[in-house]
């Protein structure tokens, strides 16, 4: 098996496509605002996907205040200070590291805009 996309909800799908895709570097393979808001967007590898929709029939979590350890999406980066600080000026905020593990990962925590945490990972040793 091979997942397709993993999904979450969120209060304004275009505005957070939008960005992903900007700062991301992101493409929208699907998107419709009827009956409500939903894009599927692929990473630059074109082999992962995330769908992001603002469906009424339930809430959007509280991301703002959850655990990055509880939910989190992680991204090969092959410069971890740069692109820190090209996310904060994009409207991110740190919430830990940058930290260089003993086994040489390279690891930063931020959330996006809207409160979801998303980390950045560099290791030592690849594991993609």
């Amino acid at each position: 098996m091979k997942i397709e996309h993993f999904a979450f909800q969120v209060e304004d799908t275009k505005a957070v496509a939008d960005w992903y895709c900007k700062h991301f570097g992101f493409t929208v393979k699907r998107g419709s605002d009827e009956p409500f808001g939903v894009r599927f967007l692929a990473d630059e590898s074109g082999e992962v996907m995330i769908e992001i929709y603002s469906n009424p029939k339930v809430e959007t979590p509280d991301y703002k205040n959850m655990d990055p350890l509880i939910l989190h999406m992680a991204f090969v980066c092959t410069n971890v200070p740069e692109t820190i600080e090209r996310l904060l000026a994009a409207g991110a905020t740190l919430t830990s590291g940058p930290d260089k593990l003993p086994n040489g990962d390279h690891l930063a925590m931020l959330r996006d805009p809207w409160g979801f945490s998303i980390q950045l990972c560099h290791r030592g040793v690849p594991m993609l």
